[in-house]
């Protein structure tokens, strides 16, 4: 029988608050959360004071006490009111504290908050290999699930404020690092929305973002784009980090179906047509070694979501990251595209995106295939759906989920693309374990 919500056996919101905020406190209890070995050794800390304390007041004291209880009464009585009081001055300091420090957070969210860091600090190690929009959009989704998290990122980049800067000053193209880094900043706030300022006037400012000038000056300063990118993460919070694929001055050289050949991604985009071969120059950079051990130490690696043949390949044509992804155990996945891209993939099925992959790296290059099944309204934007047309993708695993977003149709929704992620990462550690 249906209860009415307004008898007296009705759970009212007031009623259930209290039991919702200290089962949110109560986490901090969970193994290995860090927080009652803390509590313990302050407790440890406060005894040893009392009894050294009551060692020196007897040394100089003739301290009697009146037989009021059986010594054991007495003994825990002054426990209990010790622990009282310093109960009492633990949440006095916080109330006293909190308004300052804390912003008047209530306890319930300090601790959802430490749980949740804790959380994150377990999560599986994950690396994103992309460039463009499509990286950091999968990045700003699975920074809320692991913080060991590591983005490889394309330095083919050759248009717009990034080409400017990798021409006149002869640095690594920053924008793709700087969307990635404010993608993985622990609070896109103020200071994110600066990095990501972009100047509309003024001569040699106009174009340019105010996080790839920094980049590009941190970089001048400390006379390498490793410590340019370090300083950058300190200063956004950023969780995980971020790598080039090489620090080599990169370059993109396509060949068409008709025969043309054409350097340079921004060239390449412009151009359009049926691309046959990409290729990078030169052929033999060296990886950027972090980026290497990550691969290597990585237990879920994702290719995509990104332009295929100028954020995608240009990553896995580096020979020592191919042969690190042919080494590595690590489950490894392929996000595609929810929209194919003018001048790269017009026309193109899921199974042909994939297939383009293996044929400039290797078969095995993923082990599964995360995609859109959802209908798509691209309305006045370029491009067109990319579908699963039934041909079966052989030895991967194709999972098919909503992945659309609806403000953007062109790109993936960021949380509904890491928990496609995610739900990965957990079978693969299911079948580990089994």
């Amino acid at each position: 029988m249906r209860r009415d919500p307004d008898s007296n056996g009705a759970r009212h919101p007031e009623n259930s608050a209290l039991p919702r905020r200290w089962r949110k406190v109560v986490r901090l209890l969970y193994p290995g959360v860090g927080v009652k070995r803390w509590a313990a050794a302050a407790a440890f800390g406060i005894a040893v004071c009392s009894i050294g304390l009551a060692y020196l007041l007897r040394k100089f004291f003739d301290l009697t006490f009146p037989d009021f209880l059986p010594w054991y009464f007495e003994g825990f009585l002054l426990l209990a009111v010790g622990g009282l009081a310093i109960l009492l001055s633990m949440y006095g300091l916080y109330k006293t504290l909190s308004p300052v420090l804390l912003a008047s957070r209530p306890i319930e969210n300090i601790a959802e908050t430490i749980f949740n860091r804790w959380s994150r600090g377990r999560g599986p190690r994950i690396v994103a290999i992309g460039g463009g929009t499509g990286l950091s959009v999968l990045l700003r989704g699975l920074k809320a699930h692991t913080d060991n998290l590591t983005a490889i990122i394309t330095v083919a980049d050759d248009g717009g404020s990034s080409g400017r800067l990798r021409r006149e000053l002869g640095v690594i193209p920053p924008g793709d690092f700087r969307n990635c880094l404010v993608a993985m900043s622990d609070d896109e706030s103020l200071l994110a929305e600066l990095f990501q300022y972009r100047f509309d006037q003024g001569d040699g400012l106009k174009g340019h973002s105010f996080g790839n000038l920094f980049i590009a000056a941190m970089t001048d300063i400390t006379q390498s784009f490793e410590e340019a990118l370090l300083e950058s993460s300190r200063v956004l919070a950023v969780r995980g980090r971020v790598a080039p694929a090489t620090l080599e001055n990169l370059n993109l050289r396509a060949r068409f179906s008709d025969g043309a050949v054409v350097d340079g991604e921004s060239m390449i985009t412009k151009r359009g047509g049926l691309i046959e071969r990409l290729d990078i120059v030169p052929r033999d950079a060296q990886a950027f070694q972090p980026a290497i051990e990550a691969i290597e130490d990585a237990e879920l690696i994702v290719i995509g979501p990104g332009s295929l043949y100028t954020s995608i390949l240009p990553n896995l044509l580096v020979k020592d990251v191919a042969d690190a992804m042919r080494r590595t155990k690590a489950a490894k996945v392929y996000v595609c595209n929810v929209a194919t891209e003018a001048g790269e993939t017009q026309g193109y099925t899921v199974a042909e995106h994939l297939a383009t992959l293996q044929q400039h790296t290797f078969p095995e290059i993923v082990d599964y295939v995360v995609a859109n099944n959802e209908p798509l309204d691209l309305g006045s934007y370029i491009g067109e759906p990319v579908v699963s047309d039934g041909r079966n993708l052989i030895d991967v695993q194709l999972n098919l989920t909503d992945l659309t977003d609806p403000d953007h149709p062109i790109r993936h929704h960021s949380e509904k693309l890491a928990t496609a992620v995610m739900d990965v990462s957990r079978n693969v550690r299911r079948r580990a374990r089994a």
